[in-house]
């Protein structure tokens, strides 16, 4: 069997063109750290500067020799964009948590239901505002209109939790509501995108289909807590190559296996990831184990990944500052409001009502996927993608700070509810 080969000159300037991309992802992402900002958001900036935002724009040939080199150069460099993704979605599924705490039950639904419903909602008699521009090639109202709304409510657990880990104040009853929220949330505008994705993959709406895909995502969580049940029993200690080669080829199979029955590729990766976490745990070995991945991913896969979508951006041609503004004013403004409504029911403080609602709007690595994944499948268009992208990364700085500026005025302020 022959199986075609990239010629040495162009293997080299794939190479040449990953590192560029790592280095300046790693750069700006280091930068953002320092001013106290998300690292992802530099991440996205470092591929903006390299592409037509920026020295696509001033140096074009020089560029072009680096990322348009020859023919196949873009479809290589997307294979370690898909690769980032599922990493990304494999190691955000091991470390959600899908359970409800009890004691802090009123609070949960409220804030779940006011950054969440309400927002959606609220973008209802937005779809047709900004419809023209935003609508891709697919020309599906449906598809478009899931992820406007996905777009206005979603919030990220990561960057969230890195914002925690950096202030000291992780696992405070403050911390705990608003991840386990965001986790219910998630799930909820995962199985949502995985119904747009099929929509648009099928060109068409069968509303007998989009049940059986709905069962389909919520009944894989079902099938895994009974499965974990019995592997926990039968399991043995595995070598640590041998847990890497199943893990890796469970995931790229599951990957293949269920986009064949209608479920994307981000959503399979974020069930393996929790399906490893449920037959295995999250102490001991696998925890060792799995925080070696993460260092690996996080400091190749992901940055590239990031690096990639921020190359892609073109805020020179491929954006409308005015119909940023608005988008961003609603998605912002619906996710606040909403919070801050349901959380008058909650007895709770005003600085307590507000910092939730503020919080709630950090939109980082789960808007990002949201972007790339509805960009991929032509749902959206380039500026609805990059609208997106700057609302995520602006939002998810704007949380950032106010929870450090709120820190600094009260140590104790999130110590208590």
């Amino acid at each position: 069997m022959n199986i075609a080969s990239l010629s040495e000159h162009d293997i080299v300037i794939t190479l040449i063109a990953l590192a560029l991309l790592l280095l300046f992802a790693f750069a700006f992402g280091s930068l953002l750290e320092k001013i106290k900002g998300p690292r992802v958001v530099g991440e996205i900036l470092g591929g903006m500067i390299l592409g037509g935002s920026c020295l696509y724009f001033f140096f074009p040939d020089l560029i072009s020799k680096l990322f348009m080199a020859y023919p196949e150069e873009g479809k290589v460099l997307n294979i370690f964009y898909q690769l980032g993704l599922i990493f990304l979605m494999f190691l955000s599924g091991f470390n959600t948590d899908i359970k409800a705490d009890r004691k802090n039950a009123k609070t949960i639904s409220l804030v779940f239901f006011g950054a969440t419903v309400i927002p959606m909602l609220g973008s209802i008699p937005f779809f047709g505002l900004f419809r023209d521009a935003f609508i891709g090639t697919a020309g599906n109202d449906v598809c478009y209109k899931l992820v406007f709304a996905i777009g206005v409510a979603i919030t990220s657990i990561p960057v969230i939790s890195k914002i925690f880990f950096d202030m000291g104040i992780m696992n405070t009853t403050f911390s705990d509501t608003v991840l386990t929220v965001s986790t219910f949330q998630d799930l909820l505008l995962w199985i949502l995108l995985n119904v747009a994705t099929r929509i648009a993959s099928s060109g068409e709406i069968d509303l007998l289909s989009m049940l059986l895909i709905v069962f389909m995502t919520l009944g894989i969580f079902v099938l895994i807590a009974v499965f974990s049940k019995f592997a926990k029993k039968v399991r043995t200690s595995l070598k640590s190559t041998t847990f890497y080669t199943l893990c890796f080829a469970a995931l790229l199979m599951t990957c293949g296996l269920l986009y064949l029955a209608g479920i994307n590729i981000m959503y399979s990766a974020f069930v393996v990831g929790y399906a490893v976490k449920a037959v295995f745990g999250k102490e001991g070995d696998t925890k060792e184990r799995m925080s070696f991945l993460e260092k690996i991913s996080f400091s190749f896969f992901v940055p590239v990944y990031f690096a990639l979508v921020g190359l892609k951006l073109n805020v020179i041609h491929d954006f409308d500052i005015v119909r940023f503004l608005m988008f961003f004013g609603i998605a912002f403004g619906l996710e606040f409001l909403g919070t801050w409504f349901m959380m008058l029911f909650s007895g709770l403080k005003r600085a307590t009502r507000i910092n939730f609602a503020v919080t709630m709007n950090a939109r980082g690595g789960p808007g990002i996927v949201l972007a790339t994944v509805a960009y991929s499948y032509n749902i959206i268009s380039i500026e609805f993608f990059t609208v997106l992208i700057i609302t995520t990364m602006i939002s998810s700085m704007t949380a950032g700070y106010w929870l450090r500026l709120q820190q600094k005025r009260d140590t104790t302020v999130f110590d208590t509810l």
